[in-house]
């Protein structure tokens, strides 16, 4: 039903923006990895609303319960349960909204669905769900990092039209971290600053763009012809909330290119391995991983809701007006980073798993 996402390495997200929490189910986790709350508290802490003032004032200290599939602070190879109670839940808010419909949220599509709907919150369509693919997250991460020493770091790339000048085989957690916006670069992440104030006090909204590095992927991750590598990365960023657009390597710029432009030459490194001179190709070459830095970036649009007065219709199709109330972000993207971070560490723990139960077994 949409709810679970991978293959070897299984996540299953539960629970709705105001019910009694959220979480996830996490299936496929080899055993004896050793894992502690405070390692998954470290990424939700960096999603969780009320951070900054440039988030939604939404106060949740999103604290994770391990229910089971933990046993002295190793994981058993069971699953994995995982919860985070709503204890700032103000549905009064939404009481409009429980008729008139959004513009650009997901009410009506529900309505159209289903039948019916959770309106507190936008319910399941809240980004309050991701908490469950971050906490899974950072499983993942941990598993990348121990066995094969890979990272995986998410940055704020542009917001509106004001872009940072980052090196992604560079960057640094800390350089992310240093700043509300997680721009690396200081002087344009105050630039962004002062523009998503701006928009907020206006009661508006506005998006922008998250690049994504992983960097020291092992070569062969991926499965061809379905489940290529940048299209299961694809998938996984591409369902997150206010996500539209996917971009891996040269992306579209790559478009105005020739082949003779485009193609990632060859050639033999210092330790005798096949390189490429550039990184047009973003990492991946057939859908199979080539050792290169992995390379993606994801357009966020700007938040739905706003409070701003919209012309929008009733759930008895009578045409009216909404100007959105509640707590919510003027700009998705500085809560977005550990989402993606998230979702690609998934994707390639799971291919990780696929590679060696496939080819690592003779």
């Amino acid at each position: 039903m949409g709810n679970t996402f991978g293959h070897l390495f299984r996540i299953t997200t539960f629970g709705e923006s105001h019910g009694g929490g959220v979480g996830v189910v996490i299936d496929g986790c080899p055993p004896r990895l050793e894992i502690t709350p405070e390692e998954i508290q470290f990424e939700l802490d960096r999603r969780r609303p009320g951070q900054s003032k440039i988030v939604t004032p939404r106060k949740e200290d999103d604290t994770c319960e391990i229910l089971s599939g933990v046993f002295e602070g190793k994981t058993l190879g069971t699953p994995i349960s995982i919860l985070v109670r709503n204890k700032n839940t103000r549905a009064q808010d939404y009481d409009e909204m429980s008729m008139k419909y959004r513009p650009s949220h997901a009410d009506a599509t529900y309505d159209a669905k289903y039948g019916f709907r959770n309106w507190e919150g936008g319910g399941r369509s809240s980004a309050r769900e991701t908490i469950g693919r971050v906490a899974a997250g950072a499983i993942a991460k941990k598993i990348l990092r121990q066995v094969a020493g890979v990272e995986v770091i998410g940055y704020v790339k542009r917001i509106k039209d004001l872009e940072g000048i980052v090196d992604p085989g560079a960057v640094t957690l800390e350089q992310v971290e240093s700043n509300i916006v997680r721009c690396p670069d200081a002087e344009a992440a105050q630039r962004m600053i002062d523009l998503i104030e701006k928009i907020r006090n206006d009661g508006n909204s506005i998006g922008g763009v998250v690049e994504c590095v992983a960097r020291n992927v092992p070569k062969g991750l991926g499965e061809p012809v379905f489940d290529k590598l940048e299209a299961d990365i694809a998938k996984g960023v591409m369902s997150l909330p206010a996500s539209k657009g996917f971009e891996i390597g040269s992306g579209f710029g790559g478009t105005l290119l020739t082949g003779f432009e485009h193609n990632d030459e060859f050639y033999i490194d210092e330790n005798g391995n096949t390189r490429t001179v550039t990184n047009r190709s973003g990492g991946i070459q057939g859908g199979i991983s080539n050792g290169e830095n992995i390379i993606i970036n994801v357009a966020f649009k700007p938040t739905a809701t706003i409070r701003k007065e919209q012309k929008t219709v009733t759930n008895e199709g009578e045409e009216t007006t909404l100007a959105g109330k509640g707590r919510h972000d003027p700009c998705v993207l500085p809560r977005a980073v550990p989402m993606v971070e998230a979702m690609v560490a998934l994707v390639l723990c799971d291919h990780l798993l696929r590679h060696h139960g496939q080819c690592k077994v003779l």
